[in-house]
């Protein structure tokens, strides 16, 4: 699977499975911080901090680790043949498909951060606590699907 990157495969996938765990580690604390967020009174010294805490979590590790993952994992994609029309990646399909939806809860959380960060919280604490298994959920059928690839 060397293809047109070479001997420069190994080095593209080992840093994009890094930038995957940055983006991952942001994607699993946030949601924690909504939770802290919500939970503090609306305008209180608490709930700043969290304003706070949630855009530097944003802005130095989620959402450059996850442009990273998008631009290596689109290069790594390519030389896989995705691309040009080779046949059998299937798996690859599903993978970034549901990359995609990854990305979309990723704006989802930052959106759901400003919406608290305006003191508009439109979910109740059970439901945000449940929709933080999201990624969790996510990352383990993309790990089977790049690791076996089934189809």
């Amino acid at each position: 699977m060397i293809g047109m990157l070479g001997n420069a495969y190994p080095w593209v996938k080992a840093a994009h499975l890094i930038f995957v765990i940055f983006w991952m580690a942001g994607l699993f604390m946030l949601p924690r911080y909504l939770v802290y967020h919500q939970e503090a009174a609306i305008g209180s010294p608490e709930a700043a901090l969290w304003v706070e805490r949630e855009a530097k979590i944003r802005t130095i590790i989620m959402t450059p680790a996850m442009v990273v993952v998008w631009v290596l994992g689109l290069v790594l994609a390519a030389n896989a043949g995705l691309f040009s029309g080779m046949s059998g990646l299937g798996w690859l399909h599903a993978k970034l498909l549901l990359v995609v939806v990854l990305t979309g809860y990723h704006g989802w959380a930052v959106g759901y951060g400003k919406k608290l960060a305006a003191g508009k919280p439109t979910l109740t604490g059970r439901q945000l606590r449940l929709i933080n298994e999201v990624p969790a959920v996510l990352v383990t059928f993309i790990v089977i699907l790049a690791i076996v690839q089934p189809f």
